[in-house]
């Protein structure tokens, strides 16, 4: 077949203008993604509705919903499952599914069912009662969820259509925190774990507490103060959290448990995962929300620690806060919240790659057990469960924002499909026993509407987040991000949400943390900007990685460790 010599160049130009003929056109993927997204946002909806109507016809004004047997229980407090008619006489339930759901309401649009709760929980709801509670737990579900109400109530566009909302909400907050503050009277300045609604410490009380739990208050006590104008709340808060700080290992580590009186750790060993999760994740937000230097200073310390001491490919594992010494292999299904912190840093490279390997877990398991053994590669024997967790969900959200990635929605799908298939039941969404045989416990936890439904909304649909800026407490309450919040607004937290570097190059390498900008806007000194991968990359001096010193050196980007300078003068990871 005889061919003109200039074939090759009327190809290409006829490729180049008609790509229509070969391939969809851009708008019709997009189309086809809207429709999509449009569709797997029903499907949530419809999931919320179903384990929200359940709750309140069968559970309703209890804490949570037993799916199975369709009745309730009061998980908050040692009121356990008592009957009806044993319950003290003073206790009308917290509500606690419901306080828990009021944002994921507005969020989906359902104004009017929202001022029905805000009505009920304004007239019913009382926490003057003879009941011991974990202290960690009522902050972040029910503080946070009646502070996060309030504030949307209170709302510019009058999400309250009928002007009858008159701070209700930050009234019960503010009591509900007045009763948090005798927990904080110890010599250390660390709040007992658990504390009586009524009376306060009990005689006997347990001194032990976990990390997350003595440092992850800040978010929804720093935002009483500032509403209320007491601040005592955050003064109390803040006492404990550099109280914990302060007793971080020479390498920037913290254990999981500790004694609130005698100041002394229990447990050496620690990760990213149950019991020090939050604390991590508070730091990095009330820099963003309150603005102090402190807390960005504390979060950059912590996380370059654990980068450096837990991190291990693309899993994190476990290791002793004095020597960094690895102590469990293993992943825990908390740990999935630690791609979305890791987007809140511009850390993306790192935290798609961990949360692919969730990713993995879940498509073998078909939901994410509550542990597993990466040495062996086996499920741990008695943590076998999934009590229907959002950490998942909430980085899959974050990930897909950050880099609107289609794929993203397909692990959201995934994860509706399965929550559908597997959890599933006439009265409501149940745990998973046992993920091996998909056995079912009877319980609906109330973060699975604070949380798993509503970052899966948000993720197909995140229009309440269009023109608003806020950050998520570890409940999946919304918090607005206001410049009378803070003491001074971060550089790199402005209005348009951009970051930039300042103006004027280092004097020495410096990470992206370190500039408190995001890693793929990092200045390289004599080298223009370059994109860095990780948020603790600092480069070496010279582009061809030669040295004399080992200062001439910077710190790998995958995990965080300096390197060093070698005999024969190059930069690497001798040591």
């Amino acid at each position: 077949m005889f061919l003109p010599r200039n074939y090759g160049t009327w190809l290409l130009l006829f490729l180049l203008i008609s790509p229509t003929l070969f391939a969809p056109s851009l708008s019709h993927l997009d189309s086809r993604w809207a429709a999509k997204k449009r569709h797997m946002r029903e499907k949530v909806r419809e999931m919320f509705y179903h384990a929200y109507d359940n709750y309140m016809t069968h559970a309703f004004p209890h804490d949570e919903l037993k799916p199975l047997s369709k009745s309730f229980t009061d998980s908050l407090s040692e009121l356990g499952n008592l009957k009806l008619e044993h319950l003290p006489q003073d206790y009308n339930g917290s509500a606690l599914t419901l306080i828990e759901s009021l944002s994921s309401l507005v969020i989906m649009g359902n104004n009017t069912e929202f001022e029905r709760a805000v009505i009920w929980l304004s007239e019913n709801l009382t926490f003057n009662i003879d009941a011991r509670i974990n202290l960690f737990e009522c902050n972040i579900r029910l503080l946070g969820g009646l502070i996060s109400a309030h504030i949307l109530a209170t709302d510019s566009t009058n999400r309250l259509v009928h002007g009858s909302y008159k701070v209700q909400l930050l009234n019960l907050a503010e009591d509900l925190g007045r009763r948090f503050l005798p927990a904080f009277d110890t010599p250390t300045g660390l709040p007992y774990a658990w504390i009586n609604l009524k009376y306060g410490v009990m005689e006997n009380e347990t001194t032990e507490t976990s990390t997350s739990g003595c440092g992850s208050l800040i978010l929804e006590m720093g935002a009483l103060s500032q509403l209320t104008g007491d601040p005592r709340y955050e003064s109390a808060a803040l006492r404990a959290l550099r109280k914990l700080w302060s007793m971080r290992s020479s390498l920037n580590l913290l254990g999981t448990t500790l004694d609130v009186i005698t100041g002394e750790w229990i447990e050496y060993s620690s990760g990213i995962g149950a019991g020090v999760d939050s604390f991590y994740e508070y730091l990095c937000k009330a820099y963003i929300l309150f603005g102090k230097e402190d807390y960005w200073r504390m979060f950059h310390s912590a996380y370059l620690a654990v980068q450096k001491y837990f991190r291990h490919g693309s899993w994190y594992h476990e290791a002793d806060m004095r020597t960094g010494k690895a102590t469990y292999w293993q992943l825990t299904s908390l740990q999935a919240f630690w791609p979305g912190l890791q987007v809140l840093v511009g850390d993306i490279g790192a935290a798609n790659s961990s949360h692919r390997e969730f990713v993995y877990v879940w498509e073998k398991f078909g939901v994410l057990p509550e542990r597993y053994l990466l040495d062996h590669q086996m499920l741990h024997p008695t943590e076998k469960y999934y009590p229907l967790r959002p950490e998942l969900a909430e980085s899959t959200f974050y990930l897909y924002q950050a880099t609107k990635d289609p794929w993203y929605i397909q692990v959201g799908e995934s994860i509706v499909n399965s929550l559908n298939s597997y959890t599933k039941v006439e009265g409501g969404f149940a745990s998973v026993r046992d993920v091996t045989t998909m056995q079912l416990e009877d319980h609906q936890h109330s973060f699975f509407l604070a949380e798993t439904c509503k970052y899966l909304y948000l993720l197909f649909d995140d229009s309440f987040l269009v023109d608003r800026n806020y950050i998520f407490t570890t409940e999946g309450h919304p918090l607005p991000i206001l410049s009378s919040w803070h003491e001074r607004l971060p550089e790199t937290y402005i209005p348009t949400n951009w970051t930039y570097a300042k103006s004027g190059l280092p004097t020495r390498p410096a990470s992206a943390m370190s500039l408190q900008v995001c890693p793929a806007t990092a200045l390289r000194s004599g080298y223009g900007v370059q994109q860095i991968e990780s948020a603790c990359h600092v480069p070496d001096s010279r582009g061809d990685h030669r040295c004399f010193t080992d200062e001439e050196c910077g710190v790998d980007s995958t995990n965080c460790r300096r390197r060093s300078c070698s005999m024969a003068g190059y930069c690497g990871l001798w040591i």
